[in-house]
């Protein structure tokens, strides 16, 4: 797992535990002195909070685990794959376009860094130099033709 990612999502844990744990309680604390819990707004607030705390922090470990078994060995050296950068030739719009391929914490399209689950790349996924690939979008299809492709193995090099 990149350095980066692994601080931002460790970040993230970490504020939100912070919260769970003392910012939240303090809260629904002050909220029951109020009075009468079944139309007390403060009290639900700091109770729908809480349970969306606690399945955040749920899908960041889960995330964490996902990201901490990728083998970088296992990712090929002749196909597009996750690290990859690749040029491709956009035959609707007749434009050359470079993607990076990211996990989906890293992803900002504006700088050409697409997730590997974005429909982009996933249809570019597996792709060798002269494939076509068809994206589907809600504004019909584009063909994506491979045209360069630098592994994150020729990067490491």
């Amino acid at each position: 797992m990149p350095e980066h990612i692994k601080k931002k999502l460790l970040e993230e844990i970490r504020l939100l535990e912070h919260e769970l744990t003392h910012e939240l309680p303090a809260e629904i604390k002050k909220a029951v002195a109020l009075g009468d819990l079944s139309e007390n707004a403060e009290y639900h607030m700091a109770k729908q909070r809480q349970e969306f705390v606690n399945a955040r922090l749920g899908q960041l470990k889960k995330r964490m685990g996902d990201l901490a078994l990728v083998n970088l060995a296992n990712i090929p050296k002749d196909r597009v794959a996750f690290g990859s950068t690749v040029l491709v030739y956009d035959t609707n719009k007749d434009e050359k376009i470079e993607y990076k391929l990211v996990t989906s914490e890293e992803s900002d399209v504006t700088k050409g860094l697409i997730s590997t689950t974005s429909p982009i790349g996933r249809s570019l996924v597996g792709k060798q130099v002269g494939d076509m690939a068809t994206v589907v979008t809600p504004n019909g299809n584009r063909e994506l033709e491979v045209l360069k492709l630098t592994t994150i193995h020729d990067e490491a090099e």
